[in-house]
């Protein structure tokens, strides 16, 4: 105790003084990094390529900016607000750490079909199903003529 007979307050979590963890970089997904818009998920759905396999579906469809983004849709069939919170919070942390084996350039929207999902099951079907994905992109890009081409102009 102090010689007022008060003790000294107890650092702020997350405060320098509480210890490492503001020496870490941050471990999530930048906003630039994430699909936000009603739009932007609407572009993503409509571009129709996407690849399942009966627990996941992935949409993609190239980008102009580059970079790889990613939205998450967990409907409420995967359990109570909680579940779906815990189901977000994994599918971003896995395809955040597989984002520099997957294609670049895409946005990406993740839908979930079932529930309890660990995180082992949910990068193994990220890391197959992104790729899968894009090579139907490509397919589906290359098979259609574009308007331009087929008129002769």
């Amino acid at each position: 105790m102090s010689p007022q007979g008060r003790q000294p307050p107890k650092p702020r979590r997350g405060s320098i003084e509480q210890g490492p963890r503001h020496d870490r970089p941050r471990a999530s997904l930048k906003p630039h990094e994430r699909l936000r818009t009603t739009r932007e998920f609407r572009a993503v759905y409509a571009a129709r390529a996407r690849a399942a396999d009966g627990r996941l579906v992935v949409y993609v469809r190239p980008n102009p900016q580059g970079a790889t983004r990613l939205g998450v849709s967990v409907g409420r069939r995967s359990g109570a607000a909680v579940q779906r919170n815990r189901t977000k919070r994994l599918l971003r942390e896995a395809f955040r750490r597989a984002r520099a084996d997957l294609p670049g350039g895409y946005d990406v929207v993740i839908v979930t079909l079932g529930r309890d999902y660990t995180f082992e099951e949910v990068d193994r079907r990220i890391r197959s199903l992104v790729p899968q994905a894009v090579r139907r992109y490509a397919e589906r890009t290359r098979s259609t003529p574009s308007p331009g081409k087929a008129d002769g102009i």
